[in-house]
């Protein structure tokens, strides 16, 4: 079972860790700041891109990102 990632936004306080520590999965809105997902982070993530994730996860101060199962993310995503 792999695993995706899921942005809760309306936690997201522009902060930036994410797009340091894992470029390749994120960038962040020119106007508002808020963490967006790039297309490798939009499906399951290769071994890789998990581990950068689950670093990304880890220096979030707002607590806006989570790495789930791809089986049971639909049900978690916000």
């Amino acid at each position: 079972m792999g695993t995706r990632l899921v942005v809760d936004r309306s936690r997201c306080i522009g902060s930036g860790n994410c797009v340091l520590v894992a470029a390749d999965l994120f960038d962040q809105d020119d106007t508002l700041g808020g963490v967006i997902l790039l297309p490798p982070a939009q499906d399951e993530l290769t071994a890789q891109d998990a581990a950068a994730a689950l670093e990304a996860v880890g220096r979030c101060p707002a607590g806006a990102l989570r790495v789930v199962p791809t089986a049971s993310s639909s049900a978690h995503a916000t």
